[in-house]
């Protein structure tokens, strides 16, 4: 996608926690991808959101306030809902598009690099064939 003058990069702190409370509106209106987060994580977001801002801001901004294992995390998610190509297909597929709807620019586009890498390797690591796990 080509920058748009009117897109804010997700350049900032600020622009990510946009990213993150736009992401997760989505998510959590999904039939499918709401019950993972709302009844097997039984996720509170008001802990679970600052979470993942700070784990976005340590990858696009280096950041150093994250230093949780999100492996071990979906580890042991998966071991209370088996979690399939398709989750992760459909994860992808709101976190490109949000992006795309919001932001524009080099950071924008390398959180959509690491979300990418970051879906696929955590299939993988579930035993998960990564290579169902795409964007389309």
């Amino acid at each position: 996608m080509v920058a748009g003058k009117d897109k804010p990069d997700m350049d900032t702190r600020q622009n990510i926690e946009l990213f993150v409370d736009r992401f997760y509106q989505r998510l959590l209106k999904d039939e499918q991808l709401a019950p993972i987060f709302v009844d097997v994580a039984q996720i509170d977001l008001a802990v679970h959101l600052p979470h993942i801002k700070d784990y976005w801001c340590k990858l696009l901004l280096g950041e150093q306030s994250y230093q949780r294992h999100t492996m071990n995390i979906h580890r042991q998610l998966h071991g209370k809902r088996e979690l399939h190509p398709d989750d992760f297909q459909r994860w992808l597929s709101f976190f490109i598009r949000t992006v795309d709807e919001n932001f524009a620019g080099e950071r924008a586009e390398r959180a959509k690099r690491v979300a990418t890498a970051i879906a696929a390797n955590m299939a993988k690591s579930l035993s998960i064939d990564p290579t169902k796990v795409d964007q389309q």
